[in-house]
């Protein structure tokens, strides 16, 4: 298990983050998002091991990992920049990665090859942008690492290699208990592959929660009413937000189904209906009932 604990990063006088707390289970995919700027690669690079935090502390296994050989042995993180050796194969940097990382696997490493298509024996600087990203996910994923920190994985990656990584990603949860945290502004990336989600904002964790907990318990109803109904006898019902356009009615509002449901028909609609929310829209919802600009968050 993964504990941030109350963790603060400084530049200067900027604060990049404000005592960020969260636990990430062993064997859950992680999905870290949140608008520009929040703090997400910090975050990671502070998870990693690569900085100090000013205050605060991550624990892996109750172990710190900062300056902590034993802890950044089980932990690979997958930069959105990726770094290769000057004029390093692929083969070249397989060797890096096994002389770091004690589980490294060749016969992962020759499979995952053999899967994504790579050329073991060119340089990886004449490889495209997509090819590269392609490289750092294999080497990382050679290591057997039981952390992998992935910041915007998915990004320059065609359709199809995006569902491959997702599958590799999967099986490795699945049968060696992997543990993915992935930060990326695509929600409906996380969606397909996450079931747990956190989403960070001006340097702090809003909340974190299980995806299908999240949408099981905010839904949106569009009801029509043949009699003058304010908002704010509609609000009342316990609405995130609202919008009204002559005899329609348009509400995110909190709670089950069922909830929802018993809640809009003691407004006596003539007609309504209940629809789930994406992902996408229940962090719109988030962020509006906290009171951030939402427009400013990139999905």
């Amino acid at each position: 298990m993964i504990s941030i604990n109350g963790v603060s990063k400084y530049y200067d006088t900027l604060k990049s983050l404000d005592g960020v707390s969260a636990e990430i289970k062993e064997g859950s995919i992680f999905g870290l998002v949140g608008s520009n700027g929040s703090g997400k690669s910090t975050l990671l690079r502070i998870m990693c091991g690569i900085f100090r935090p000013d205050g605060g502390e991550v624990l892996y296994d109750g172990e710190n990992v900062y300056e902590n050989v034993k802890v950044k042995d089980r932990v690979v993180y997958l930069s959105d920049d990726q770094f290769f050796l000057p004029s390093a194969t692929l083969g070249d940097m397989a060797k890096m990665y096994a002389s770091v990382y004690s589980s490294f696997s060749w016969d992962t490493y020759k499979k995952l090859v053999e899967l994504f298509g790579l050329p073991r024996t060119r340089k990886i600087s004449t490889f495209s942008k997509g090819m590269q990203k392609q490289s750092a996910i294999l080497l990382g994923l050679s290591a057997k690492p039981k952390y992998l920190l992935c910041d915007e994985t998915f990004d320059g990656l065609d359709p199809v290699m995006r569902q491959l990584v997702k599958r590799i990603l999967a099986d490795e949860v699945a049968e060696n208990g992997l543990t993915p945290i992935i930060a990326s502004h695509n929600l409906r990336e996380l969606e397909d592959i996450c079931d747990h989600i956190g989403l960070l904002h001006k340097g702090g964790i809003l909340f974190e929660s299980e995806i299908d907990t999240l949408k099981e318990n905010i839904h949106t109803v569009q009801a029509v009413f043949a009699r003058e109904i304010g908002i704010e006898e509609i609000a009342r019902i316990g609405t995130v937000s609202i919008k009204q356009r002559g005899s329609m009615v348009t509400a995110v509002v909190r709670g089950t189904r069922d909830e929802v449901k018993t809640k809009i028909e003691g407004l006596d609609p003539d007609f309504y209906e209940i629809i789930p929310l994406t992902l996408e829209e229940i962090f719109i919802s988030e962020m509006e009932e906290r009171g951030y600009d939402y427009t400013k968050v990139v999905f």
